[in-house]
């Protein structure tokens, strides 16, 4: 069965958008405590329950952990993606060999204050990313300790990235993989050749699905984030990157390609036939940040004696309960270096931004449009396409 199909029927509904809580996910884990072990294991900054979710019960152990940062819900999303899947076919014979041969321990929410106002911190306005030494945060505790009591094999650090990122192909970074460093020379140690070799298999098969798309984050080592310890540590740890494309800003697409991965990881899809070699990490591209949502090209401004560029970034802002992308002006100039998931050319027209000509970096815009037809609307910001 292709894995597009196994997503649609397995497709946790109840999750959608980039607004993932505690509030999101305890009603589902209610659901699953007879099928799974679900316990909880420690309290956040503000005595939020943290959850830990046990699936199989084999020898090959696992943990994984999303969430880490608040405001990055796409790997939750696709956690349950596979949990309702491996529940709803515990009879195939693939899944009963996963819930044999491993035991995957999986955190939903590792920083559920974050998540509950949607920020990378926790309620300290620490990014537990960087708190893998000092230990401060009851949170990083919590990981610390399960990790020191399940001992895992390998460890999964699941994280989203922004839509700034890219390739020198021009293509977006929808997924990227990193494998920590252990040491500031980089060292090729034993762990982090697993962890290369294995992202090396899952980044083969993605290419069929999102050729030229897949890619690796930046391995400067340090000491305080978590994969980086852990890997010092001489366990295999892969951190995820949950990317953007097109206009997939409530990021259901990459989710699709994260529940992908993990049936791959776990060995609950086709056969891979790829021999991998550590070698080939190095052959994928390193993400840089040459992106930019939006770019109005070919703009006259009187400010400039010929036509530039304007570099539009949506900022991600909480209202209620939902997540509203605001577009400000980000950059103004030559941006011949960046791309855009939306680009739009104004063939050298003049412009007015909110029915205003100057304009300035910062700006938040309502409306763009043409100086001298102001019927013709290059940019409205309901406009926005999911």
């Amino acid at each position: 069965m292709k894995f597009a199909i196994r997503y649609l029927e397995n497709k946790e509904t109840k999750l959608k958008g980039r607004y993932i809580t505690n509030h999101h996910i305890i009603p589902i884990l209610e659901q699953y405590k007879s099928e799974f072990t679900i316990s909880t294991i420690g309290k956040s900054v503000l005595r939020n329950d943290i959850y830990l979710i046990k699936i199989g019960t084999g020898k090959k152990v696992v943990l994984g952990w999303s969430q880490m940062h608040g405001n990055e819900s796409t790997t939750t999303k696709a956690i349950f993606d596979f949990i309702k899947y491996i529940a709803n076919n515990k009879d195939e014979q693939e899944v009963t060999e996963f819930l044999n041969t491993f035991s995957f321990y999986v955190i939903p929410i590792l920083n559920p204050d974050g998540a509950a106002v949607y920020t990378r911190e926790n309620a300290n306005k620490i990014d537990l990313n960087r708190d893998a030494k000092q230990l401060s945060q009851p949170e990083s505790v919590v990981l610390r300790d399960v990790f020191n009591k399940v001992q895992p094999q390998l460890c999964l650090n699941l994280h989203d990235q922004r839509s700034i990122f890219g390739f020198e192909t021009g293509k977006p970074a929808i997924i990227s993989f990193l494998a920590p460093a252990a040491d500031p020379e980089q060292t090729i140690t034993v762990s982090r050749k697993i962890a290369m070799q294995q992202i090396v298999v899952l980044a083969s098969k993605l290419q069929a699905y999102i050729p030229g798309c897949v890619g690796r984050y930046d391995d400067t080592f340090n000491i305080n984030c978590v994969g980086d310890t852990f890997q010092q540590f001489g366990v295999p740890t892969i951190l995820f990157e949950a990317g953007h494309t097109k206009r997939d800003y409530n990021r259901e697409i990459t989710r699709k390609y994260l529940f992908f991965i993990l049936l791959q990881l776990f060995v609950l899809t086709e056969a891979n036939g790829i021999s991998a070699t550590y070698k080939d990490y190095f052959l994928l591209p390193e993400n840089i940040k040459n992106y930019k949502d939006v770019i109005l090209r070919n703009v006259r401004l009187q400010s400039f004696p010929y036509p530039i560029s304007i570099g539009i970034q949506y900022k991600e802002i909480l209202k209620g309960n939902t997540v509203k992308f605001v577009p400000e002006i980000e950059s103004i100039g030559d941006l011949s270096n960046f791309y855009a998931h939306k680009e739009i050319d104004v063939a050298g027209s003049e412009i007015l931004i909110n029915n205003q000509k100057n304009i300035k970096i910062g700006d938040k815009i309502s409306l763009i449009n043409n100086y001298f037809d102001k019927t013709l609307e290059y940019f409205d910001k309901n406009s926005l396409e999911f």
